[in-house]
């Protein structure tokens, strides 16, 4: 009892004497805990949100949209166990706020389906009492700032406006998130769909297949596209819904984890640097509790207790930071307990490995040691050695000698700080990325700002009062459609705009652009669907009509996970491309997206719909707070790795500073060998980091973007002036915090006393 007594007084005893030190270490490992559970829980979240919600809506893994309602049982194919539908479903435009946004009203009835039914989040269901009544999906009703009772009005083909009422919020499971997934998604009644639009070749049907099993679609869906033939206008699956919904969270999770796991290794390395560095300062009083009756094993226990306490207090606080960021922004249903616990489990236990070899080491210290353990003598590194040849300053030359007198540490002071630089670099060649989407749209497809649609003018006029305006520099004319892939029984988005002579300036990053009819240019996530390589031909069915193209080369792709073909107008039929869908304008340099948009919108009188493109960069905005946060935990890593060389180095030269203001130097000399000791190690690690981030930026953004479907080619490094700044920020505030001890330490009076 006395020996625990008189080991925990030593204890809180050694963490008063450097509670700068315990925070910054607790603080860093909080830091990587909570990034770790953040990204697992939004990687994991990345499938969730489908798979949760296809859970609780019972939903259908296939879904068919024909231009008239199947004719077929579908029932009867195998594998299918429950069929949704069919339901009709008719295009109209939102008119919310200003704004008009496209959408699909879908005739439901009171009572919910038992197969691919919506979850009412807020508000009801349908009500045939309430037939102005409306339910819709939840992130439409977002993007529209739609609450329960607010109106609804609706603008159908025949140009017929109508106001319904927002009766409820529905999740639902069919289709991705608005506006990634266009059109918005609402259900009325059968009979307000019908006062609606009246006309049935106005509408289309939507049926929703369940199967047996998930893994089957691709059959099923090759036999309805067999069975329903030319009535079949698109297919899609319970895949490209789950791919839609998980884009953006997974690459924050992505970023997320591979910050988190590097920072796991930086703050575990950070933590044995600091136990290993105590050890040394602590030789006299771990030989006085050895002499006083402690065993071997109860100074390691006391060691590994007191430096494992802080990492155990750094998970536990990163546990709960980790889990409170996810419930504010998922909900508390969202964070699985697994792989929390996974997390929390795996950290403690690189924590306690991370410092059990050091206390094990001190666990050796013999009692009462004739002489203080001092560092290895006799040795020049060959800096060193270089600073006396070229005549530096003495006070640079001892300083030189200093940084490399224990080399093994030196060695690990230096990676610890390297490790931190590197993903810093990263970090800032993420953010160089989201700038060059911003500064630069067009390089991720986005030549146009604004895509201008008809509305209540004719297609002609339409266009004709885009071009007049002063703002505009091209008018592409493009419509966007949907194919079947025979060979994938699924459908794929087609995008075509300009003519094939003049076309629309995709960025093509590998092979050309395509000149002519019949070419085509892909993202990669559909040369990854269909298996093919630039200069394969392609067969698709537009409406029953064959679109055989030529793939001449790869664009980069953001929108539908890459898989759109890109073609030119005329490689469509006239019934497709004729009249155009829409119409993208691109803008002069230095013109104004707004007032182009409100110039054009009151020559028409308010007839056209113009809507302004949405930036990748403005989805991914969140990415650049998550960077700051985590480049300040990657310092806190740096900064404990720091002061531990600060404390090692001054606890070795403690006795050398009376002798070197024997020898002649100033204060300001001796603080200045101090400084350089810890300087030269600060210099290599972060210039090491630095190198070695810029080597991997590109290749690891480019592989991002080319496994979920962008392409690669859209990675961007940190610019020379960003680099060099945050490598003089950094070895500035590392100097400027080894300063502080030296400083101390130069103007202390130390004795000489025989070694």
């Amino acid at each position: 009892m006395s020996t625990a007594l008189a080991g925990s007084r030593w204890i809180k005893a050694d963490l008063r004497a450097r509670k700068g030190q315990a925070v910054l270490t607790v603080l860093a490992v909080a830091g990587i805990v909570a990034a770790l559970i953040t990204a697992a829980t939004l990687l994991e979240e990345g499938t969730n949100p489908w798979r949760s919600l296809f859970a609780r809506t019972d939903g259908a893994h296939v879904w068919l949209y024909t231009d008239d309602r199947p004719d077929v049982s579908l029932n009867g194919i195998d594998g299918v166990t429950r069929v949704a539908g069919p339901y009709r479903s008719a295009p109209v435009t939102v008119a919310q706020d200003g704004k008009k946004e496209p959408a699909a009203l879908r005739a439901m009835p009171a009572t919910p389906p038992g197969v691919a039914h919506p979850v009412v989040a807020e508000g009801r269901w349908l009500d045939p009492s309430q037939p102005d009544g409306v339910v819709v999906e939840r992130s439409f009703a977002e993007s529209l700032r739609l609450r329960v009772g607010a109106p609804f009005t609706i603008i159908a083909l025949s140009g017929g406006r109508h106001t319904l009422y927002v009766r409820g919020i529905a999740d639902s499971a069919e289709q991705g998130f608005y506006p990634q997934w266009t059109p918005g998604l609402a259900y009325v009644l059968p009979l307000m769909l019908d006062r609606i639009e009246p006309m049935l070749g106005r509408s289309e049907w939507v049926t929703g297949l369940r199967l047996a099993d998930p893994d089957a679609t691709q059959v099923v869906s090759q036999r309805v596209v067999v069975m329903l033939e030319d009535k079949l206008q698109r297919v899609y699956t319970w895949r490209e819904v789950r791919a839609a919904m998980e884009l953006d969270n997974r690459l924050l999770g992505t970023l997320l984890a591979l910050f988190g796991a590097v920072g796991l290794v930086a703050a575990a390395l950070a933590l044995a640097n600091a136990a290993g560095g105590r050890v040394l300062t602590q030789l006299r009083d771990l030989a006085t509790l050895k002499s006083l009756g402690f065993t071997r094993g109860q100074v390691a226990l006391l060691l590994l207790v007191e430096h494992g306490a802080l990492g155990l207090l750094g998970v536990l606080a990163g546990a709960v930071a980790g889990w409170g960021v996810m419930v504010l922004m998922l909900g508390s249903t969202s964070v699985a307990p697994a792989p929390m616990l996974a997390i929390v489990g795996g950290t403690a236990l690189a924590v306690l490995a991370a410092v059990g070899v050091p206390a094990w080491r001190g666990g050796r210290t013999p009692p009462i040691p004739d002489v203080p353990s001092g560092p290895p003598r006799g040795r020049l590194s060959r800096l060193a050695r270089l600073a006396l040849l070229v005549r530096l300053p003495p006070a640079l030359v001892l300083g030189t000698r200093d940084a490399f007198t224990r080399r093994t540490p030196a060695f690990l002071t230096a990676f610890g700080l390297a490790v931190p630089m590197m993903m810093i670099t990263i970090g800032l060649g993420v953010w160089a990325t989201l700038d060059d989407f911003a500064d630069h749209p067009e390089q991720v497809g986005q030549h146009a700002s604004l895509y201008v649609r008809a509305g209540k003018v004719e297609p002609a006029e339409a266009r004709r009062i885009a071009e007049k305006d002063p703002g505009v520099a091209e008018v592409y004319p493009g419509t966007e459609v949907n194919a079947l892939s025979p060979g994938e029984a699924r459908s794929v988005r087609v995008r075509a705009i300009g003519a094939s002579a003049t076309p629309y300036p995709f960025p093509v990053v590998e092979g050309r652009m395509y000149g002519r009819p019949g070419e085509a240019v892909a993202g990669q996530g559909l040369l990854d669907l269909l298996g093919v390589e630039i200069g394969d031909r392609v067969r698709l069915t537009v409406g029953g009509t064959p679109l055989i193209v030529r793939i001449v080369g790869r664009n980069v792709e953001p929108d539908q996970d890459g898989e759109v073909l890109s073609v030119g107008l005329d490689s469509l039929s006239a019934k497709d491309a004729v009249p155009p869908e829409f119409y993208a304008l691109a803008l002069k340099p230095g013109a104004d997206t707004a007032e182009v948009r409100g110039r054009l919108l009151a020559e028409s009188g308010e007839g056209l719909e113009v809507q302004e493109v949405v930036n990748p960069a403005d989805r991914l905005a969140v990415i650049r707070v998550i960077i700051v946060a985590l480049i300040g935990v990657l310092a806190l890593i740096g900064l404990a790795n720091l002061l531990t060389a600060s404390a090692l180095g001054l606890r070795d030269h403690a006795f050398d500073l009376a002798v070197l203001k024997a020898m002649g130097l100033t204060p300001r000399q001796v603080m200045a060998t101090l400084v350089t000791a810890t300087g030269l190690l600060v210099v290599l690690g972060v210039g090491a980091g630095a190198a070695a981030g810029m080597s991997v930026v590109t290749s690891l953004i480019d592989l991002q973007g080319d496994t979920s479907g962008v392409g690669a080619g859209i990675g961007r490094a940190p610019s020379a002036l960003t680099l060099t700044i945050a490598v003089l920020t950094a070895v500035g505030t590392a100097l400027a915090v080894a300063l502080i001890p030296a400083r101390r330490a130069a103007r202390a009076q130390v004795p000489v006393t025989s070694r």
